[in-house]
This record gives structure tokens, sequence and C-alpha cells, in this order.
């Protein structure tokens, strides 16, 4: 997938324009536009509601919309996104589409975790592409069975193009690139499409379970972090900034527990740590033991 990105990253617009991300944001969507000699573009979410614990993010569609120019070829949407763990609905999605539309340009649609829905009855995956035919003719998605089947070591991945002009543009920028598909990657790809939807099920009640220990174990022990209930995948993001100010380095020497730096999502997201909880539950546990701990100690010192 970080290839994906790259190769639409090299395939859309010139060299010079403006490619566009929300922050904070998984990092190779901030080192593939410059990588590929285009200019960085960011615009934050927002958080909703500052004086809970729960954080929430949405759209700063105002701003979003001040910063697409004509230079701006390519807009890169994490969706679901990571870290945030937001679902976006159709509205949300939607206002987005048409701001991109009306600007002329592209989409590319990251929606690799889209199976891994921890809230689906109310919050279902909508394809951004799903949206219309106009909405589609200017979209890129990008997906892989690697998050849900935990099957990334054998690197298959796969682009849906329905217009095909554009098609032709990414198939042309791919030649001498982009690697064909290795045979191991598409047999566990049919798998897992084909025969694990039982596996999957069994794997998102663990994970929503998970989910709802961590977060309630910090609301209730360490409440100096504030911190997202994702609604997908299996990240957390933690906003210490209250407690520590290089949580990253302090949980790693105090509680010897290694999470994501919140700086390289992005401006201005030092403080923030990105947590991942697709482990087992005695893992987890073993490990906000230790950052309570650390948290504790903190907090006397």
């Amino acid at each position: 997938m970080v290839a994906g990105l790259n190769w639409v990253c090299r395939a859309v617009g010139e060299v010079g324009d403006e490619v566009l991300v929300q922050t904070p944001v998984y990092p190779p969507f901030l080192s593939a536009p410059t990588l590929q000699q285009r200019q960085l573009q960011t615009v934050d979410l927002c958080v909703h509601d500052s004086t809970s614990q729960q954080l929430y993010y949405g759209l700063d569609l105002t701003t979003f919309k001040a910063k697409l120019s004509s230079k701006t070829a390519l807009f890169l949407l994490c969706h679901p996104h990571n870290p945030v763990g937001r679902v976006f609905s159709r509205h949300e999605l939607l206002a987005l589409a048409e701001l991109c539309m009306e600007n002329g340009t592209v989409i590319c649609s990251d929606e690799i975790h889209c199976d891994l829905l921890l809230d689906a009855e109310t919050m279902p995956h909508v394809p951004l592409a799903s949206l219309s035919p106009e909405i589609a003719a200017s979209c890129i998605t990008l997906m892989a069975p690697s998050k849900t089947f935990n099957i990334a070591g054998l690197a298959c991945s796969f682009a849906i193009v329905q217009n095909p002009r554009l098609r032709k543009i990414l198939q042309r920028a791919a030649m001498g690139i982009m690697p064909e598909i290795n045979v191991l990657g598409i047999e566990a790809a049919l798998a897992g499409y084909q025969h694990g939807e039982s596996w999957l099920q069994d794997l998102l009640i663990y994970l929503r379970g998970n989910r709802d220990y961590l977060f309630d174990f910090v609301v209730e022990n360490m409440p100096k972090i504030r911190l997202t209930r994702p609604e997908a995948t299996f990240l957390t993001w933690l906003d210490c900034r209250a407690w520590v100010a290089d949580p990253y380095l302090f949980c790693l020497e105090k509680a010897r527990v290694a999470g994501n730096e919140g700086q390289s999502f992005g401006m201005g997201y030092e403080g923030f740590l990105r947590l991942n909880f697709g482990c087992s539950r005695l893992r987890l546990q073993e490990a906000l033991t230790r950052l309570q701990h650390a948290y504790l100690m903190s907090e006397t010192d």
C-alpha cells in the first residue's frame, strides 16, 4: 500500500503540483508526495468536544476548501482513518468529494482498513467510489487483504480505478517500477476473501473487546490522557500533552512499552502517541499495567 501511495503521487499531475493530506495521518501519506517531486499540503482534522476525555475527530471543511488550489492535483484520503479510527459518514465523504470535483482534484482513497469495522451496525464503511458515477470517475481506491487477514508479508494489494483514462495513466506510470503480485500473495488473498468470513467475525469480536478494555482502562486510571475510541482499525490515538512532553520516549524508558511517535503523523502532534491493540488480551493488559505504573510514578515525582 505504501508503494501504491507513491505510485499514485507519481502518476497524477505534474512535478511541482500539490498533494493535499489530512493530519494526523499514517506517515507514508506525508512522505510520498515529496518523494515523487510533489508539494505536500496538509489540513488538520478537528477535535469535537474538547471537554471530554474521548478524542473524536471530524472534518474542517472550511480550511480544506481554502487549501485547494489550481495546483492541487491529488487528495490522499485515509478511510477508515489511521490513526484516529474514524469511519467517515456518507455526508462527510460527499462533502470532501464535491469540493475536490469542483476543483478538478483526483482523490486517492486508501481503504485498507475497511473490513476492520468495530461498530459496523452503526458506522458502516461507505466506499468513496460508491457515492456516484461522477465521483467514481475521479477516484482511485487502494485496497489489500493484508490488514484484514494479517498477511502483510505477502505483499498483495490492488487499486480499483473505474475511469479508463485514469487507469491508463496509472498503468503507464507503473511500467518498469511496480512489480507483479506474487503467486503466494494472490492465493492468500483469494483464500481470505472466499473463506475467511467466520475468522474475520471472530477477529472483530476480539478487537472490539480490546478496544473497549483499553479505552475504559485509560479513562479510569490515567485521567490526564485523552484518547480515541476507534470505530475501525486496531489503533488508538492518545493525546498525552497534559501528562508528559514526550510520551514515546517516556513510555519506552519508564514502562518498556513502545508506541509510535505522534510527530511522525504530522506537524504539531508532538505529545501524541499511537498504540496498537491488535494483540492478545494478556499482552494488552500487561502493557496497560506498565503504563499505569509509570503514570502513577510520574504523578508522585
